[in-house]
């Protein structure tokens, strides 16, 4: 298995919060079932959910597939959620039910409160022109229009004015990194450019979510990773809440804020990335983290104990947030213990032989604590 790259020293203040007025995306209880069962179990139940034994056995009586079962999560405001799981296991149908491009069974969407499952088709079309955008794998580009009249699309969907998108869209080549390309063709662009063009089309109404399945999964490893960057770029500078669809592993705990593992249509695992390396929920996710450098993904919080009156007053001092593998040079640098601060109080302390014996483990041997 690949192992993850480092991610950030720390992870941005505030990140991931939840706002005073809740998540901005709450789903729960949400089906989707594909073929004959669907119908009769809608037909026979009307608005209210049948208990999940019920939906299996209709599924296997009549005929149809399960997609996404029984799913509930919240997405946080301005965070990166991300959804992984191998070919098979729902993760697309999911996200293309939270817009209702695929229409779920069963289940509750909210955006802010709003049921998105009781609005209307010409509701549907302004949250998704207005509130929701979409970036696929497959770039969706017109291959007859310049980069800026792709970029601009959406707003001439939206009817604003031709100056107004055309502006719109020149602030947004910048942004990811294509000045000097908005007069050429898509087929003049490499592949991470081509993408490049989807993210500025995506960002381009100012969404207030940003929906991305697998869009990088056709690109170069290189490619890929530098796209990798700059979507964390971009959410660091802009605060978009993003909800992102990937069957990486390592991709997903270095975007992520919270990864959501799928299998089979159903969740195994919700967690910010260290939790799922630091404890696994099941032998599923234990394999999939095994080969995932502890180092790389724990922070401090994980590995520190309580400071004690016989611990030294001074040596090196860190964020409780920090990335174990950013103090490695510190710790070896003194005998004294790493002390660990949150908001400017001391937190905790890491001797440096746990450090060590962190980073010597490289899987998921070296102990660690429980987060305090």
């Amino acid at each position: 298995m690949t192992t993850v790259a480092a991610p950030p020293a720390t992870r941005p203040a505030g990140k991931g919060s939840p706002a005073a007025g809740g998540p901005t995306i709450s789903v729960r209880g949400l089906w989707k079932v594909f073929g004959p069962a669907e119908q009769r179990l809608t037909r026979r139940a009307g608005s209210a959910a049948p208990s999940a034994d019920q939906i299996e056995a209709a599924v296997r009586d009549h005929g149809g597939t399960v997609a996404v079962g029984d799913v509930s999560f919240d997405v946080r405001p301005g965070e990166v959620f991300v959804v992984m799981g191998l070919s098979g296991s729902g993760k697309s149908t999911l996200v293309r039910c939270l817009t209702r491009l695929i229409e779920p069974t069963f289940g509750e969407i909210d955006l802010d409160g709003e049921n998105i499952r009781k609005a209307s088709q010409e509701r549907l079309r302004e949250l998704r022109r207005r509130r929701f955008s979409m970036v696929f794998q497959n770039f969706g580009l017109l291959p007859h229009r310049r980069v800026l009249e792709n970029i601009a699309f959406g707003l001439e969907l939206r009817g604003e004015s031709k100056a107004t998108r055309l502006t719109r869209a020149d602030e947004m080549l910048g942004l990811v990194g294509l000045d000097g390309m908005a007069e050429r063709y898509p087929d003049e662009l490499s592949g991470g450019q081509q993408q490049r063009v989807g993210l500025a089309r995506a960002l381009a109404g100012d969404p207030e979510v940003m929906l991305l399945d697998e869009p990088f999964s056709a690109l170069d490893p290189l490619i890929r990773r530098d796209m990798q960057n700059e979507v964390i770029r971009l959410h660091h500078d802009l605060r978009k809440t993003m909800v992102f669809i990937t069957h990486d592993l390592a991709e997903a705990l270095k975007l992520g804020d919270h990864v959501m593992i799928m299998r089979a249509g159903k969740i195994v695992q919700i967690g910010r990335p260290e939790e799922l390396v630091a404890r696994p929920a099941d032998e599923y996710v234990e394999d999939f983290v095994r080969d995932i450098p502890k180092s790389h993904v724990l922070t401090l919080r994980w590995v520190m104990r309580p400071a004690n009156a016989n611990d030294p007053v001074d040596g090196p001092v860190f964020p409780v947030d920090t990335i174990i593998r950013m103090v490695i040079h510190a710790a070896a640098a003194t005998d004294k213990p790493i002390r660990v601060i949150e908001d400017g109080q001391l937190v905790g302390v890491v001797d440096r032989a746990h450090i060590l014996e962190t980073v010597a483990g490289q899987g998921n041997d070296a102990e660690v604590g429980p987060p305090t």
